[in-house]
């Protein structure tokens, strides 16, 4: 069987595009030669299966009042479930959970992060070895986020909690066992929401994620 690499994720792992110009198709979504999931295929090769599981506006475990079964706490079990056995958990979330409406700041969001790596590991879905999990934290949101479309709706102080969140993650990460990958200056966001990878984004924390995942699988 080929090794499992599950991608527990965002807009940011579903490949949502805020730049249509900066996408091949020109529509609002990243296409298979362009998301890191699936650049992260074609490097790793056929002897992996990277399984995409993005949803935009997902958090860790904060309910959102306005759309439903957004905290990957909730959906945790049945996505490892059906894909088991996995060999490595990787997971990008944090971005949403600065949202305004959700009242949370940066230790919070660390401790909801805590709280879904516990969930995680307790999954039956290891096969024969011990849970395997990669937390990355996200790039910073830029200050510019507030002004633009998606400012609205993200609400005020998003910048300041995700510059935040590096400092509080990593120890919370690495006391739960798991490994850590700070995405800051890796892979870039864009200058239209300031929010969301580019296509140069995906391709980069592609190639970071293809030296690294041998290593741990």
């Amino acid at each position: 069987m080929k090794k499992h690499i599950v991608c527990m994720g965002d807009s940011n792992t579903h490949g949502y595009c805020a730049d249509p110009a900066d996408c091949a198709d020109g529509g609002a979504r990243f296409n298979e030669s362009e998301r890191w999931t699936c650049l992260l295929q074609q490097k790793l090769g056929d002897d992996y299966h990277v399984l995409e599981e993005g949803l935009s506006g997902r958090t860790t475990v904060f309910p959102d009042p306005l759309h439903e079964s957004m905290p990957a706490l909730d959906v945790a079990y049945p996505i490892l479930m059906s894909h088991e056995p996995v060999d490595l958990l990787i997971i990008m979330l944090g971005t949403n959970d600065t949202k305004e409406r959700l009242s949370m700041n940066a230790p919070c969001i660390s401790l909801g992060m805590e709280r879904l790596l516990t969930k995680c590991k307790q999954v039956p879905c290891w096969g024969d070895h011990a849970p395997n999990i990669l937390v990355i934290c996200p790039p910073h949101i830029g200050e510019e986020m507030e002004a633009s479309s998606v400012g609205i709706h993200m609400g005020s102080g998003c910048a300041e909690k995700s510059r935040q969140l590096h400092k509080y993650l990593e120890p919370v990460v690495k006391a739960q066992g798991c490994a850590y990958l700070d995405a800051e200056g890796i892979a870039e966001f864009n200058k239209v929401d300031y929010m969301h990878l580019t296509r140069k984004g995906h391709a980069d924390l592609a190639e970071t994620l293809a030296r690294l995942v041998p290593t741990m699988v």
